[in-house]
């Protein structure tokens, strides 16, 4: 890749203990091609052959995911089962149990940017679900096959895998969507701009009433604003307790437009099932 190619996100926001995982399997990024930039995140490719189970948690973005995977022995395709699926925006946290040898290959939209691909359903239609690929792309709905999980997973090549998710997404979109790029910008600058701390804030930023931005988040993020605003907020906690054992709660809760630090510690609780103090104590342990 040249020095001038775009990269993708290096950061691990939303993976709960990353330093664990990161020892457990083996996680990359890629770019898609230039035509679907706009959408997308990033693909995102995981291999693993592991001794005993391993459990991983992640704090899921508001994004919808297309995901191929598939599970047995390397290199031996009668032995494995693969299959494919769009996981919707996930409201809480969600744990995937590792087993044995596997391999996932995954699509990450931006938030607002899969609409144009699925445009015959609002995105909310997918929120918390995960449903068979074929359910929302037929089989045969002019990709010649290229998006069957064979495809995807099989080549060991991760150029080979990039270039067969950017046949089968170029098979299917994107659709033009002037709503979508409104999206994906109002997510960007709650993403970006900490004083986005309330929908009254967002709906003058954008020149939208609230019930406005409610129905295009609605259509095509597939959560609304206010749950967008918390849901970034929480990734900067959850990645604030990873890098500073000691870090002055009191502080980042008033600095994360939390309403004091209880508010901040119940969140926390709430989602990863411990105290932002203990979490911290425990990522810190070589």
């Amino acid at each position: 890749m040249s020095a001038s190619a775009p990269r993708p996100r290096r950061d691990t926001r939303g993976i709960v203990d990353p330093a664990e995982l990161l020892s457990r399997v083996r996680f990359r990024r890629h770019v898609p091609a230039p035509e679907l930039r706009p959408y997308l995140e990033h693909y995102w490719l995981i291999d693993w052959e592991l001794s005993e189970p391993y459990a991983s948690h992640l704090v899921p973005h508001p994004s919808v995911n297309v995901v191929f995977q598939r599970y047995g022995p390397p290199g031996v395709p009668a032995a494995a089962r693969a299959w494919a699926e769009v996981a919707g925006v996930g409201l809480g946290l969600f744990t995937q149990k590792l087993t044995g040898a596997g391999r996932v290959c995954g699509v990450q939209f931006r938030p607002g940017g899969f609409r144009p691909f699925a445009p015959a359903w609002p995105v909310s239609a997918w929120t918390g679900r995960r449903v068979p690929l074929e359910e929302v792309f037929p089989e045969g709905d002019g990709d010649g096959g290229v998006g069957t999980p064979a495809a995807v997973l099989y080549p060991d090549d991760d150029h080979a895998r990039v270039a067969a998710l950017d046949a089968f997404l170029l098979a299917h979109g994107p659709e033009p969507d002037p709503a979508a790029g409104q999206a994906m910008e109002l997510v960007d600058l709650i993403r970006s701009d900490r004083t986005v701390r309330r929908v009254s804030r967002l709906a003058a930023a954008s020149g939208l009433s609230a019930r406005s931005l409610q129905r295009l988040f609605a259509g095509h993020v597939g959560v609304g604003p206010k749950w967008v605003i918390l849901r970034y907020r929480f990734h900067e906690a959850l990645e604030r307790a990873e890098s500073a054992a000691d870090a002055d709660w009191a502080a980042l809760a008033a600095e994360l437009g939390y309403s004091d630090q209880a508010h901040l510690v119940r969140d926390f609780t709430a989602t990863i099932g411990v105290p932002p103090t203990a979490y911290a104590r425990a990522v810190s342990v070589p």
